[in-house]
């Protein structure tokens, strides 16, 4: 496992399960409305904060983590558990729930 983050979590992934954080997006819409925490929708975006070493298979092939910490990924909209520690919100994902990798 990895954990290279600017913050200690005290959250370890097993398996082939990911903690990311996800990413906030802008609260002021065109023409200077805000909205409120209960009119967002959840972002399906989110930064990799730590990784399980993997998994293996039911033929015992071992499949590495197809992510690793800071990567952007992005997630099924319903993925995941959601978490708080530390008064920080974490989503624990499976790497089979991860869409894709956003590359900058």
């Amino acid at each position: 496992m990895t954990q290279e983050t600017k913050q200690k979590i005290s959250l370890r992934p097993l398996g082939d399960r990911v903690i990311a954080q996800r990413l906030e997006q802008e609260e002021t819409l065109k023409g200077g409305i805000i909205l409120p925490d209960s009119a967002k929708k959840k972002q399906e975006s989110a930064k990799v904060l730590a990784v399980g070493p993997g998994k293996t298979d039911k033929e015992g092939k071992f499949s590495p983590m197809p992510v690793k910490v800071g990567d952007i990924i992005l997630m099924d909209k319903y993925a995941g558990q959601e978490v708080t520690q530390n008064d920080e919100e974490y989503i624990i994902v499976k790497a089979d729930d991860i869409i894709a990798i956003i590359e900058e």
